[in-house]
């Protein structure tokens, strides 16, 4: 197994106003306004925001050590030649951004972003104010793909819970820990079909996937918009792209540095290996826990979780062991949601809690284990 992951960054001032300058950040690297652009170790991409920037590796890798070597490769790349002028920051949202200080990528495939506008009005924060963590699974055939998904389609709540890194818009807590999958979820809502509620059902065969795909393009065709009929269209937590032949986990909330999405990464490919998993498998089940994980993080499934640690510990391979105690830490204090709210509270400031945030990303140390 291979494995590849996408990260997404906002981009920021020293006050950590968000800044809408992708473009003109890859135009300054490459001279013209690209897309993507080859940069080191990684590649360098645009968002539909011009808020982010996303940092992906330029090869899958076949452990989380050389995978975060390419990741950081491209961090420090990015800090040299831009050593003050630009702060990146993780989360699962811009705890601050307002919709009225980020604008829509404007120099390519705007035919795409003008469909996605006319059916589901991409000006909303399920789609400007959104930062994945995205987890590529290679598979070698039919039936290991199968087992593959059906797996990690049980993790999902489970991941999105010690993922979740969104607890507050605009400035103000809301009281949920995910704010990010609330607003995500909703954001095709015209076709729910494409989201599915997040957490797909178990599923039987390949041909039973593309049935399903081919009913969400029908509708699509219907609706003038055959241009989005493609596999990268479906927006569950976890989908397969046969393009690249990997499972893509899409569920979780982007964390604070490199190694903790090495964690989670980490864990997933652990508990992959495990003959039996202590989880649900039903599908209101999931559902239902995939509520409780939203609205209070790790604190509502911490004994299903720490069951889940125990496992994939004794699954991991050594190397995955040296990120594993990232996932144990956040299970014990709680997800980057939980500890930031916690904090702001008792500060009333998130600048300073930002600050650290990105201090986090540049040096590559998970927060709380400074």
């Amino acid at each position: 197994m291979t494995i590849g992951t996408e990260h997404e960054y906002s981009i920021n001032d020293a006050y950590f106003t968000a800044l809408p300058v992708s473009d003109q950040i890859l135009k300054a690297i490459c001279g013209r306004f690209e897309s993507e652009i080859s940069f080191g170790e990684t590649k360098l991409g645009k968002e539909l925001q011009k808020t982010v920037l996303e940092f992906l590796p330029r090869v899958p890798a076949p452990g989380p050590a050389a995978l975060e070597a390419m990741l950081m490769a491209g961090i420090r790349k990015f800090y040299h030649i831009f050593p003050t002028q630009y702060h990146l920051l993780g989360l699962g949202m811009h705890p601050t951004l307002t919709l009225d200080r980020t604008a829509v990528w404007d120099h390519d495939e705007g035919e795409y972003y003008e469909c996605y506008d006319r059916l589901f009005n991409i000006h909303q924060h399920g789609w400007l104010n959104i930062q994945a963590l995205q987890i590529n699974l290679s598979y070698a055939g039919e039936k290991d793909l199968l087992m593959q998904y059906n797996r990690i389609r049980t993790l999902l709540p489970y991941l999105i819970a010690l993922t979740a890194a969104s607890p507050m818009v605009e400035g103000r807590l809301t009281g949920k820990m995910d704010n990010r999958l609330i607003y995500y979820r909703e954001n095709q809502k015209v076709i729910p079909a494409i989201c599915n509620g997040i957490i797909p059902a178990r599923l039987r065969s390949v041909a039973e996937y593309c049935t399903a795909q081919e009913q969400v393009f029908s509708e699509l065709r219907a609706r003038d918009a055959e241009i989005l009929c493609e596999e990268w269209l479906n927006s569950s937590g976890l989908i397969i792209r046969f393009s690249r032949e990997c499972l893509e986990i899409k569920a979780p909330d982007e964390q604070e540095c490199i190694r903790s999405d090495m964690a989670v990464a980490s864990l997933v490919t652990s508990l992959l290996r495990c003959p039996t998993l202590p989880v649900e498998t039903d599908q209101d089940a999931l559902l239902a826990l995939t509520e409780t994980a939203i609205e209070k993080g790790t604190a509502g499934l911490r004994p299903e979780l720490e069951a889940l640690y125990r496992s994939a510990w004794q699954k991991a391979t050594a190397e995955e062991r040296q990120y594993l105690p990232v996932i144990e830490s956040r299970i014990k204090k709680g997800s980057l949601a939980e500890q930031m709210a916690e904090r702001y509270r008792e500060e009333q400031a998130i600048e300073p809690i930002l600050a650290d945030m990105a201090h986090c990303l540049r040096a590559n140390v998970p927060y709380g284990m400074e």
